[in-house]
């Protein structure tokens, strides 16, 4: 199962169950309050682009590689090595993680060294990796 389905399947069985709470029938909505919340709603172009950005990492290769690079600097064939990965994956997975910004690159003559692009990946590596830690 797929984790989409997984997700999916998780949502409607708490519908099932009643455990989410709606509002009543006789609920008036508070045109104000909503007109506030509105302006809050993400517009729907940034809500694509971060749909597509979390979509992309939604692979665990990808999140392996990020993991790495949250250490340290490294070239692709050191990555490829330490991930087990043929060179040809992990430049592929790396063009897709500097597709949405998150990994950069330097040459220092032939060699090409990956780094997280910059504090802002770092941080939300982090605290993704720290929220599922609280789980356990």
């Amino acid at each position: 199962m797929s984790p989409k389905s997984a997700v999916n399947g998780a949502i409607s069985q708490l519908d099932q169950e009643n455990d989410t709470p709606t509002c009543g029938r006789s609920h008036v909505v508070d045109s104000e309050q909503a007109r506030d919340i509105q302006t809050q709603v993400l517009n729907t172009a940034k809500a694509q682009r971060m749909a597509e950005f979390f979509s992309l990492l939604g692979d665990a290769n990808r999140l392996r590689l990020l993991s790495i690079l949250a250490h340290q600097e490294l070239c692709v064939c050191d990555l490829a090595a330490a991930l087990s990965m043929s060179e040809s994956a992990v430049s592929h997975q790396l063009r897709a993680l500097r597709a949405i910004r998150l990994v950069s690159y330097r040459k220092v003559g032939r060699q090409v060294f990956y780094s997280l692009l910059d504090r802002h990946v770092l941080e939300l590596y982090r605290a993704v990796a720290e929220h599922l830690d609280e789980e356990s």
